[in-house]
C-alpha cells in the first residue's frame, strides 16, 4: 500500500516515514501543496497523509481540489490544530479523518488501517487458491505453514493478491512500491518475484506468479 505524506516539517516527515515503512508501507513525502497535489493527480496512491499548514497551497485547498476532481482517495488530515470547528471544516471538505499534533504512532496507523480498510474483507485477509495473506500480521500462509514477508514483499504479494489474473507489469510494481522517483534498478522487481515464487513453492500452493512476455506478472492457479 502507498502512501503520500505532506508534511512541511521534514524532522516529522523523516520520523514519519520510518514509521510507515517499518509497518509495511510505500510512502513518498512531499513538503509543500503544490507538489502534494500533483503527486494525488497521478492516481498512484491508497491513501494520503495531509497537513494543513503548508507552503505554496494548504492541505484544506489540496483536500478540496483532489474531491472537486472527482477522487475519493482516503485522506487524513494531520495537523496542530485541534479545535472542533476545524475538525469539522477538514472532514466538511472531504477528508476521511482528523489527527491532531502531537499524535501517538499507534493511533496514527490505526487511523490510517480504518480509512483504507476495504469494506469486503471484514477479517483484514486476501485468499486465493490454498494461500491467504494477512495483512495484519504480514503473514503469507497455506495449511503446512507460513512465512512473515519482508516490507517490499509483502507489498508485492498485496499488489497481486489484490489483482488476481491481472497482468501487472514491471513498471507498475516500481511506481506502486518503490516510487517514482527511486534509484532502484528495475530488474529489483525481478528479484522479489523470485523470493515470493520461492516461498509459495514451500508453502506447497495452488496458485503461481506467471510471468508474460514483455508484459508482466501475474496471479493465476496452477493447472
Amino acid at each position: 500500500m502507498r502512501i503520500l505524506l505532506a508534511e512541511d516539517e521534514k524532522s516529522l516527515s523523516r520520523v514519519l516515514v520510518t514509521i510507515f515503512e517499518k509497518n509495511h508501507y510505500s510512502v513518498d513525502p512531499v513538503y509543500n501543496g503544490e507538489d502534494a497535489l500533483a503527486y494525488l493527480q497521478s492516481g498512484n496512491y491508497d491513501a494520503a497523509v495531509l497537513d494543513i499548514m503548508m507552503p505554496k497551497m494548504d492541505g484544506i485547498t489540496v483536500l478540496r481540489k483532489v474531491r472537486e476532481a472527482g477522487s475519493q482517495i482516503p485522506i487524513l488530515m494531520l495537523t496542530a490544530k485541534s479545535e472542533v470547528e476545524d475538525k469539522v471544516y477538514g472532514l466538511d471538505s472531504g477528508a476521511n479523518d482528523y489527527l491532531a499534533k502531537p499524535f501517538d504512532t499507534k493511533e496514527l496507523l490505526a487511523r490510517i488501517r480504518a480509512i483504507t480498510r476495504s469494506q469486503t474483507v471484514a477479517d483484514n485477509k486476501l485468499r486465493m487458491g490454498n494461500v491467504t495473506l494477512d495483512r495484519s500480521t504480514f503473514e503469507l500462509s497455506a495449511a503446512n505453514g507460513c512465512f512473515r514477508l519482508a516490507n517490499k514483499e509483502f507489498q508485492m504479494m498485496e499488489f497481486l493478491m489484490s489483482n488476481p489474473h491481472h497482468i501487472i507489469s514491471a513498471d507498475r510494481f516500481m511506481e506502486k512500491i518503490w516510487g517514482y522517483e527511486s534509484d532502484v534498478e528495475i530488474n529489483v522487481v525481478w528479484v522479489y518475484i523470485s523470493y515470493l515464487r520461492k516461498k509459495l513453492d514451500a508453502l506447497h500452493a495452488n496458485i503461481q506468479i506467471k510471468a508474460s512476455r514483455n508484459a508482466g506478472y501475474s496471479l493465476e492457479e496452477k493447472t
